[in-house]
C-alpha cells in the first residue's frame, strides 16, 4: 500500500476527494490517501508542499506557475477545475465603501504573498484602471483573519470564493460589493518533481480514480443537497455554483500557462516567462 498524503482548501471543490476516500476507491489501487485541510489556500499549500508536509496539492494555477517561475521544484500533473474561480470582493459589513470604485487607495487582506487572494487583486486592480503599484496589503493567513481584519479596519476589502464566503455576507459579516473571474481556469493539482519521479505510478493510478469520479460528479443525485449540507450552504447557492464550475480530466492547456504567465508579467509579479514544458510533468 503507498501512502500518499494531500493537500488542499476545504471547500466544495474537492469534495470529489472525499469521496474515493470515503469509498475507499484509492485502496482498491494499492494507495492509501491522508488529506489534510488548508486554511490559508495556495499560499500555505506551495510551503507544505516545499517541506515534503504533503506529496499533492490542489493549487490554484496563477499561484503554482508563480512558484515555478521563482524557482520551486513543483509540477502540474493536471487540470483540476476548467472553469474560472468567481472571487467575491468583500468589505465589512457597516463598511462605508459600497462599489469597487471605493475601494482604490484602500489596504486589501490577503491570506499570504503569493496566494490567490493576493495575485488576484492585482488583476481586479488592472481591470479597473487603478496603478497596480500602489496596491497594499495586510496578511490575515485565512479567512477567519479577515473575519476579525475586516470590521477592525486593519484592511478594507478581502478576495476570497464568491460560494465559500456566501454565508458571511448572508449573516451580516460581511457585503460583496463586486466579483472578479480568474482570466484561466482555476485549481491544478500538483507536486514536486522529485516525488513525481519516485511515484509516478502510483500517482497516474490516483488520478484515474480521481478523473473517474469527476467526469460524472455533477450527475450524483441529489448532489447540490448534499453539498449544501456538508460545506453549510445554502442549496440554491450550491446548484448556481455547479453551473459555473466545470472539473477537468487533462493536462492543463499551454495557452492556459501562457494567459496565466502573460498577465503576471504585465503586472510585474513575476520577472520572466519560462517554456511550458517548464510546468508540466511527462513534458
Amino acid at each position: 500500500m503507498t501512502k500518499i498524503t494531500v493537500g488542499g482548501v476545504p471547500e466544495h471543490f474537492n469534495y470529489p476527494w472525499h469521496i474515493a476516500i470515503r469509498e475507499q476507491l484509492f485502496e482498491k489501487e494499492g494507495i492509501e490517501v491522508e488529506w489534510i485541510d488548508f486554511y490559508g489556500g495556495t499560499g500555505e499549500l506551495s510551503e507544505a508542499l516545499k517541506n515534503n508536509e504533503i506529496d499533492i496539492a490542489i493549487m490554484l494555477t496563477e499561484g503554482i506557475v508563480k512558484e515555478i517561475i521563482e524557482g520551486s521544484n513543483f509540477k502540474i500533473l493536471q487540470n483540476y477545475i476548467s472553469s474560472p474561480l468567481i472571487w467575491g470582493i468583500h468589505v465589512a459589513a457597516k463598511s462605508q465603501y459600497k462599489s469597487i470604485s471605493d475601494l482604490e487607495h484602500t489596504k486589501a487582506a490577503i491570506s499570504r504573498y503569493g496566494s490567490g487572494s493576493h495575485l488576484l487583486a492585482y488583476v481586479n486592480a488592472k481591470n479597473q484602471g487603478w496603478n497596480t503599484q500602489e496596491l497594499d496589503f495586510e496578511v490575515v493567513n485565512d479567512l477567519s483573519g479577515a473575519i476579525e481584519a475586516l470590521p477592525n479596519d486593519d484592511a478594507q476589502y478581502f478576495m476570497w470564493e464568491h460560494f465559500t464566503t456566501k454565508p458571511l455576507v448572508d449573516d451580516g459579516t460581511f457585503r460583496r460589493v463586486g466579483d472578479c473571474p480568474s482570466p484561466w481556469p482555476c485549481f491544478v493539482i500538483a507536486s514536486t518533481e522529485d516525488y513525481l519521479n519516485v511515484n509516478s505510478s502510483a500517482i497516474e493510478k490516483l488520478l484515474s480514480v480521481l478523473n473517474t469520479i469527476t467526469e460524472d460528479f455533477k450527475n450524483i443525485e441529489n448532489l447540490a443537497e448534499i453539498l449544501a449540507e456538508e460545506y453549510q450552504q445554502k442549496e440554491e447557492d450550491i446548484a448556481l455554483w455547479l453551473e459555473k464550475t466545470e472539473w477537468g480530466q487533462q493536462q492543463i492547456k499551454k495557452e492556459t500557462i501562457e494567459e496565466t504567465q502573460n498577465q503576471l508579467f504585465d503586472l510585474n509579479l513575476i520577472e520572466k516567462k519560462l517554456p511550458f514544458k517548464n510546468f508540466v510533468a511527462n513534458s
